[in-house]
């Protein structure tokens, strides 16, 4: 709507305090209360969404709150009730702001806009001390299950590295509502894949923050929070800390409602005003550990895609091996008397194929998504999903130029990243023995040592298999030293793909190790977390 301040001032009880703010604005909802849409700055901070109000003094404090929860609990209106109480909106003024936009986005921009950064300056002096800077995370639990959860972690790693972004943190905010009263399969994956995100240092640091609260104290959602043994701050009577809020404060007005309204306003004030002296009280944390857990866990996701499709090319490779073999003794005879004879064998190849991101536009615009990959490897070290890197180089895969992920562990120089990806594929081909001689070794003489060179060569893949489990071992100690949780789904499922492979490998002590991490996610929660989400 595009009108005059006259004509955006449409109820005369909307105080003067706000006439910049609404010349500025955009007219949703006449109200009462006016509902105003806040005319923001943005920009993209690599794939994320930046929205800022007002210009930051930098002599001002500013506190960074990060929001987490699951889909449904209110998380755009609890933005929007911080964003009011910062303005210093109360009840009687007859008007309410929005800093988030509620406008269906195209597919495209919400593929990158998975996690949103809202800042709020210029207010510090009205109700708070202070400048907010919240950072939005997409609901946990949605239909798009854990790949959508994968994007998260990635997302947020792309924040915290990137140039601009976010070096430290006040408090991560548990969203949940009051009403909840037991934990439920899914609210108990939401719960730990949150949990998992952040290093063990923030764990005074994670509150709850509790919507759709009717005042009164949500005793089942707290026992909820106890029974999920979430990591978190506690208040003096040892229970999770918690903040109550209402989510009605942008309704439409009637006298039969407006006293119900106006308490649940007055509720809200109060959890405000408890929130607002904790986090006052509450300094800046580091990110650099919690960097680290999102790392080791984004690198065991490359190191365990890789590693199937590594051990699925080294079966393929053995069992060509077994066959080349047999056919050898089996034409023995006939290779000795004719060295042009030919034999059929399995063979295994790379062939080279375009992958399409999910969000293909950035890719054409911005040059982000796409596959990190080694081309003397022949391997995707980062699939899918390698965001912010605009080179291979840059790629969270790699640390002092060199990969974490390929089979040589080659220098950032030896890879490449596009929108092309390798991909395991299997040809019968025809083969004379000096085929297979120079496929298997160098220098032979007789069938008999091309078979002896093809029993080593069985060797050194095993062996390869071996240290390739090692790598993603190492990166699973990791997140288990520094992360709040290991009980994620996708973490277990990891660990199931591990504890099979080193069963194989007899490595008894890291099987130990592996088995007491995947016993935190009980089988039966696992499998029913897996059905939630397939039939969402």
């Amino acid at each position: 709507m595009h009108c005059g301040l006259e004509c955006k001032l449409v109820n005369s009880k909307i105080s003067t305090d706000y006439e910049d703010i609404i010349s500025a604005s955009e007219l949703l909802q006449s109200g009462p209360p006016a509902v105003y849409q806040l005319k923001s700055e943005k920009e993209l901070i690599g794939t994320l969404k930046r929205m800022t109000v007002g210009k930051r003094n930098p002599t001002k404090v500013n506190k960074t709150i990060l929001l987490v929860g699951e889909t449904g609990t209110g998380k755009s209106t609890l933005i929007n009730t911080l964003v009011n109480h910062a303005i210093g909106v109360k009840f009687r003024d007859d008007v309410w702001f929005q800093i988030v936009e509620e406008e269906d986005r195209s597919q495209a921009e919400s593929q990158t806009s998975d996690v949103i950064v809202y800042q709020i300056f210029g207010f510090e002096g009205k109700t708070l001390p202070f400048s907010l800077t919240i950072i939005d995370t997409p609901g946990y639990g949605d239909t798009r299950g854990l790949e959508k959860d994968a994007i998260v972690r990635q997302r947020l790693l792309d924040l915290f590295s990137s140039e601009g972004g976010v070096e430290e943190i006040n408090m991560v905010g548990l969203v949940v509502k009051a009403s909840v009263n037991r934990v439920s399969s899914r609210l108990r994956y939401i719960f730990d894949s949150v949990m998992s995100l952040f290093a063990k240092d923030l764990e005074n640091s994670i509150v709850a923050l509790m919507t759709f609260s009717d005042g009164r104290l949500p005793r089942d959602a707290l026992q909820a929070l106890e029974a999920a043994d979430i990591k978190m701050a506690k208040n003096e009577k040892g229970q999770p800390l918690h903040f109550l809020f209402n989510n009605c404060q942008a309704e439409t007005r009637d006298e039969e409602e407006e006293d119900s309204i106006e308490y649940a306003w007055r509720q809200t004030a109060k959890g405000l005003e408890k929130f607002v002296n904790f986090l006052e009280k509450t300094g800046p944390k580091k990110l650099k550990t919690t960097k680290e857990v999102l790392n080791s866990q984004i690198r065991l996701t490359a190191s365990i895609h890789n590693l199937q499709e590594r051990i699925k090319s080294a079966e393929k490779m053995k069992d060509e091996i077994e066959k080349t073999k047999i056919m050898l003794e089996r034409f023995e005879k006939d290779l000795i008397d004719d060295k042009n004879f030919t034999i059929e064998v399995i063979e295994n190849y790379k062939s080279l194929e375009s992958y399409n991101p999910e969000s293909s536009w950035s890719w054409l615009i911005l040059g982000y998504d796409g596959v990190t990959r080694c081309e003397i490897c022949e391997e995707n070290c980062h699939y899918p999903g390698c965001t912010m890197a605009w080179v291979a180089s840059h790629c969270v895969v790699m640390s002092n130029g060199r990969c974490n992920v390929c089979t040589q562990s080659c220098s950032a120089e030896k890879h490449v990243k596009d929108t092309q990806r390798y991909v395991n594929k299997t040809r019968t081909v025809k083969k004379t023995l000096d085929d297979v001689k120079k496929k298997y070794t160098a220098s032979v003489r007789d069938t008999s040592s091309v078979l002896r060179a093809l029993d080593q060569k069985m060797e050194e893949v095993e062996k390869e298999i071996t240290q390739w489990l090692d790598e993603a071992f190492r990166h699973v100690l990791k997140i288990k030293e520094n992360a709040l949780s290991v009980r994620t789904v996708s973490t277990e499922a990891y660990l199931g793909v591990l504890i099979r492979r080193m069963k194989q490998e007899g490595d008894v002590s890291k099987i130990k190790i592996l088995e007491e991490m995947a016993g935190q996610v009980d089988e039966g929660t696992s499998n029913l977390l897996r059905r939630i989400f397939n039939e969402a």
